[in-house]
């Protein structure tokens, strides 16, 4: 049985060098092509692939929203990521989307059709020169984390909260303490990260793996 695969990308150029290459191989055929997420959704309400090939700048919805839909729709879909975005940032968000894959448009022949087949056989991949950034950079960060200042476990949960943008009022009615005792908590945390602001602090708390 061949693997069915779908691909959505809004280059044309791609998309025909895709369809090239699953013509020439015989464990896999393409069963559609879209060019924007309206057109995907669309096309993924009449016919499941078993592989979506999805980039993630498209016209509309981005990659990412999409692979948070198509999870949650779709849960048997597997999804591999086929952009030219390297960043760790972007392999991550990817991965927290539910993607099985993660590859470059760069990328090999040899190394897509494998990719596509680890990911039918329900394995995850990257590219190594990928996976390698991010072991990296999760070695950093935990590094980050160790040499940071110590916060409470309070002041952990209270950043989280800032982060979802929730006011001190907010917060002290859903830990049961008083606007002043969030504040202080605010003002702790801020001395001890040495940032001067709530939009900083967060950032730091995102980067030392307080916040997801």
């Amino acid at each position: 049985m061949k693997i069915r695969i779908a691909i959505a990308d809004d280059h044309p150029l791609v998309i025909n060098g895709l369809k090239l290459i699953l013509a020439n191989n015989k464990k896999m055929e393409l069963t559609g092509s879209y060019n924007n997420g309206y057109e995907l959704l669309k096309g993924l309400n009449e016919s499941n692939p078993d592989i979506l090939i999805l980039d993630i700048h498209m016209p509309g919805q981005t990659g990412d929203e999409l692979a948070e839909i198509i999870v949650a729709r779709y849960p048997e879909i597997k999804i591999l990521a086929l952009t030219n975005e390297d960043s760790v940032y972007h392999i991550k968000n990817m991965l927290r989307k539910g993607v099985h894959g993660y590859i470059l448009k760069t990328t090999s022949e040899d190394i897509l059709l494998g990719a596509i087949q680890k990911v039918y056989n329900g394995e995850q991949y990257l590219e190594t020169a990928l996976k390698e950034k991010v072991i990296l950079d999760t070695l950093q960060a935990k590094k980050q984390i160790s040499a940071a200042p110590i916060l409470s476990d309070r002041e952990k949960e209270v950043l989280r909260y800032i982060a979802l943008d929730m006011t001190s009022q907010q917060i002290a009615d859903k830990i049961c303490v008083s606007k002043r005792t969030i504040d202080y908590y605010r003002l702790s945390m801020l001395t001890k990260l040495g940032v001067k602001n709530v939009g900083a602090l967060v950032k730091k708390g995102i980067q030392l793996g307080i916040i997801e």
